[in-house]
């Protein structure tokens, strides 16, 4: 059995939850399993305990104050960590499907504006959250190619220190997309809130420019959408550049990752690294989603 079944069967004992019959979802950052009884469990990588504490406590204060979210089961001790990994038990979304770039902007924009209470206990926003070890695991990558990664974040960290002023800090996603806030026959849900946290509302608002200047995923109009129904066009700002230059890190090494486990994506992972060294051309780079 692999270490997130294991982890999965002993969380689901401990709770109560029937095992039997668990399927694999998605098998990423974290590996998600469908349970009977319409139950999703999260089973994270080791050391995210704490994530996974703040993603229980942020889909119940989301829930509170009226924004429809992903819902934690309820009256369970959660999480369930085992052998330093936390598993967490969710209610299954009705049929979904990727959010528009309105319904996309709109959730954004009223999250931003949300104060999150000093009882959410909501941490500081970490864009560079885990890419020191996933640079270190690449075995993807050659030894100087590592090396370049690990300069390259280095001189991010540095600029993001020296960001200029922009708009009021505020609740933030973390990881916005249209996969993570996703529309449903009674309106848009907000998904995965591993990074959830206190930051700057840029942050969201470079993951969506990135999908369109540097994936080429969103037409001009789908851009042009999203800035209007958000009412700022991030790009505009002097500090977008190092935002995102830090999302387009994030991505080449989450690539990385999945390559170690994927090798047909190793491919990929090479293609995003040479473009973010300067070797492919200018953005958009056309970059292939990996799972």
């Amino acid at each position: 059995m692999t270490r997130t079944g294991t982890a999965l069967e002993r969380a689901c004992r401990y709770v109560g939850i029937d095992y039997a019959g668990a399927e694999v979802i998605r098998a990423g950052e974290n590996t998600l399993y469908l349970l009977k009884g319409d139950i999703v469990a999260r089973v994270g990588r080791p050391g995210q305990v704490e994530a996974a504490q703040k993603e229980v406590r942020v889909s119940r204060w989301l829930n509170s104050v009226g924004v429809d979210v992903v819902e934690a089961i309820p009256d369970l001790d959660q999480p369930v960590v085992i052998n330093d990994c936390a598993v967490t038990f969710w209610y299954r979304l009705a049929e979904h499907h990727e959010g528009s770039m309105a319904q996309v902007a709109q959730t954004l924009r009223r999250l931003h504006q949300l104060v999150p209470p000093p009882s959410l206990q909501l941490p500081p926003l970490a864009p560079f959250v885990r890419l020191r070890e996933r640079i270190a695991e690449a075995r993807v990558f050659q030894p100087s190619d590592r090396a370049w990664l690990e300069q390259h974040l280095q001189r991010l960290q540095e600029r993001y220190e020296d960001l200029p002023p922009g708009l009021a800090p505020g609740a933030v996603h973390g990881d916005a997309w249209g996969g993570n806030i996703v529309a449903t026959t009674t309106g848009p849900v907000v998904l995965d809130l591993e990074r959830f946290s206190y930051g700057p509302p840029e942050w969201d608002l470079a993951s969506i420019a990135v999908d369109h200047f540097t994936f080429g995923s969103l037409t001009e109009g789908e851009w042009a959408t999203f800035c209007d129904h958000y009412g700022h066009d991030v790009t505009d700002w002097e500090g977008y550049g190092t935002l995102r230059d830090a999302r387009e890190l994030r991505k080449v090494t989450f690539a990385a990752q999945m390559a170690d486990q994927h090798p047909r994506l190793r491919d990929q992972a090479r293609y995003r690294l040479r473009c973010i060294q300067g070797q492919e051309g200018g953005r958009p780079w056309h970059w292939q989603p990996v799972p």
